[in-house]
């Protein structure tokens, strides 16, 4: 009796904002996972390679010479000052600012949580990083999704017809995840442009910019320079558990999110700051190179069983469902100890899966095997 008694009492606890999403469906993937016995697994959205030698060793240096304390709340010195002066040679901006926060997801929570009111809109393109929708909620925002469907591509004409006078915010994300496309520079800049005029925020999240494969990474704060910028070294240095991005925008904005974090993350770690400061001068583009060569051996290896928008980046393909739906697809990849991610984690459509070629070429040769073979019902 008083079990139920408790227990009903930590249910009218839970605040209502939580209620509204659920848990993210990776997580569950990740948990099938484990049941597995060795599984083909294509669904983990972090590197396949290690932390570079420098980086750990900078990260060791830093525990055992004794900078574990708080840091500042905006990051080390050293890491802001490389920082700031990339941003500097690369945007131009007199009032661009940059701190370093606890991994791009705290840099989202930051960023939403300073700008949005109750009520208002958040624009942001389906599909998207399943953060997006649930963070948009829990701030007290309206999400305002606008399909990218079938070619991933941004599309202006939607984002006008999209915008409402609550709307507060419009929240792009190239190179994408779960698509990989590139958005193209012309679409780039006609919304960075429309933004300006009409004084909307618009935030990009750039955390694959360094795993860009057919041109330069382009950034929207090119053409606006209101443009909050995320981006972090979890993706391009393997750092994920490590918890160091950063972000960038008008002064304003930055010392107000600075405000937010001291008091909820206070600092990202400081020894991994240290860590991150090394990682800047680490030369990243033959590993880029060689997740270039497993694009293209995923897209060689499916484009004549599955419909395919060839990714530009990040290590991500979107292929469409070639039968059935998402959770029936994904059932018979397990059958054949294959984990992929179904679509609709990503989306509001049912109709694609994810599959993420940060593995090793074994894995995928594997993966690409198994998918031709269940590619018909």
């Amino acid at each position: 009796m008083l079990g139920e008694q408790v227990a009903t009492q930590v249910d009218q606890w839970i605040a209502e904002r939580t209620k509204s999403f659920d848990s993210s469906g990776i997580r569950k993937v990740f948990s099938l996972a484990k049941k597995l016995k060795d599984p083909v697994n294509l669904s983990i959205g972090q590197p396949d390679f290690d932390v570079p030698d420098s980086v750990k060793a900078s990260l060791i240096d830093a525990v055992n010479s004794g900078k574990n304390g708080y840091a500042q709340t905006q990051g080390i010195a050293p890491l802001r000052s490389k920082l700031q002066a990339e941003i500097d040679a690369n945007f131009g901006h007199d009032d661009r600012e940059v701190f370093v926060c606890s991994g791009t997801s705290g840099g989202l929570v930051l960023t939403i949580m300073s700008i949005i009111n109750d009520g208002d809109e958040v624009i942001f393109f389906d599909p998207f990083f399943v953060m997006y929708d649930s963070l948009i909620q829990l701030m007290g925002g309206v999400p305002v999704p606008i399909s990218n469907y079938p070619d991933f591509r941004l599309d202006l004409e939607k984002v006008k017809a999209a915008v409402t006078d609550k709307t507060k915010m419009i929240l792009l994300n190239s190179p994408s995840n779960p698509t990989g496309i590139c958005a193209d520079p012309a679409d780039l800049k006609a919304i960075a442009e429309f933004a300006a005029e009409k004084g909307i925020c618009l935030v990009s999240d750039e955390i694959y910019s360094k795993f860009v494969y057919d041109h330069q990474h382009v950034s929207p704060a090119q053409w606006n320079p209101n443009t909050i910028v995320i981006d972090g070294f979890s993706k391009s240095y393997a750092m994920t558990g490590l918890r160091v991005a950063y972000v960038h925008g008008p002064a304003a904005l930055i010392n107000t999110m600075l405000k937010v974090q001291q008091y909820t993350f206070v600092c990202a770690p400081q020894p991994a700051q240290w860590a991150a400061v090394d990682a800047l001068d680490f030369d990243v583009t033959p590993l880029v190179d060689q997740y270039r060569a497993k694009r293209d051996m995923m897209i060689d290896g499916l484009k004549n069983d599955y419909e395919i928008a060839t990714p530009g980046g990040a290590f991500y393909i979107f292929p469409k469902l070639p039968w059935g739906t998402g959770e029936e697809f994904i059932a018979r990849a397990i059958e054949n100890n294959l984990l992929v991610i179904p679509g609709n984690i990503f989306s509001y459509s049912d109709t694609h899966f994810r599959i993420s070629y940060a593995a090793s070429e074994q894995k995928l040769e594997q993966g690409i095997e198994i998918l031709k073979r269940i590619a018909k019902p």
